[in-house]
C-alpha cells in the first residue's frame, strides 16, 4: 500500500511541478509533510539541501529521498518513476502538439498566462524555506524572537557574492557550508 502512494503522491508531483524543481518545492510540502505525514518540516527542509546539493533535478532527488525514507530502495524507485513518468507522458504529448499548432494565438496566450504562475510557486517555495531558515518555521513570526542572525548574515553574504560577484553557486554553497560548520560550532553559538 505504501508503494502506491509513494506512486500516486510523486505522480501528482511530476504531473503538476510546472515550472521546474523550485515551482514543485510547495507541491512536494503538501504530500509528504501535510497529506501524508511521511517527513516532518525541518526534515523536509532537510531533503531540500541535500537535493539541492546532489546532480540532478530538484524533484527526482526529493522523491529518491523521500522514498528511501519511507520504504527504503524498492520505496526510492517507486516515487522517482512516479515523479517522472508523468512528464515523459507530457512531454511527448506536448512536444507533439507544439510542432503541430505553435503558430495559434491560443497556445500562445496559455504559455504567457502560465508564466506567472509559475514565478508564484518558485518564490512561495522560496519564502518558506528562507523563514524555516531565519526563524525554524515556516510562517513568519509576529516579532523578531526567534531569529537566527548567524542564517541570516550567512543569507546575506551568499546574497552579495552570488550578485555582486558572480561566483559559482557550487562554491557559495560549500562557503556557507564550511562557515556554517565553523560558527555553528563555536560556544554559544544556537
Amino acid at each position: 500500500m505504501i508503494y502506491l502512494q509513494l506512486l500516486w503522491s510523486f505522480f501528482q508531483i511530476g504531473l503538476f511541478s510546472i515550472g521546474g524543481g523550485y515551482a514543485a518545492m510547495p507541491l512536494i510540502q503538501q504530500q509528504v509533510v501535510e497529506l501524508n505525514p511521511w517527513l516532518t518540516m525541518g526534515e523536509f527542509t532537510d531533503v531540500v539541501t541535500i537535493s539541492q546539493m546532489t546532480p540532478g533535478p530538484i524533484a527526482i532527488n526529493a522523491a529518491t529521498f523521500v522514498g528511501i525514507r519511507v520504504a527504503g530502495f524498492p520505496g526510492s524507485l517507486v516515487a522517482t518513476l512516479g515523479c517522472v513518468l508523468p512528464s515523459c507522458i507530457v512531454v511527448l504529448l506536448l512536444a507533439c502538439l507544439y510542432t503541430r499548432y505553435r503558430k495559434l494565438t491560443l497556445l500562445q496566450g496559455a504559455l504567457s498566462g502560465l508564466r506567472p504562475a509559475v514565478v508564484a510557486l518558485i518564490a512561495s517555495a522560496g519564502l518558506s524555506i528562507l523563514f524555516l531558515a531565519f526563524f525554524g518555521r515556516d510562517a513568519l513570526p509576529a516579532g523578531i524572537d526567534g531569529v537566527d542572525f548567524l542564517a541570516v548574515g550567512l543569507f546575506v553574504l551568499a546574497l552579495i557574492v552570488l550578485r555582486a560577484w558572480k561566483v559559482n553557486p557550487i562554491w557559495v554553497m560549500v562557503g556557507t557550508g564550511a562557515a556554517g560548520v565553523v560558527l555553528y560550532s563555536l560556544p554559544g553559538v544556537t
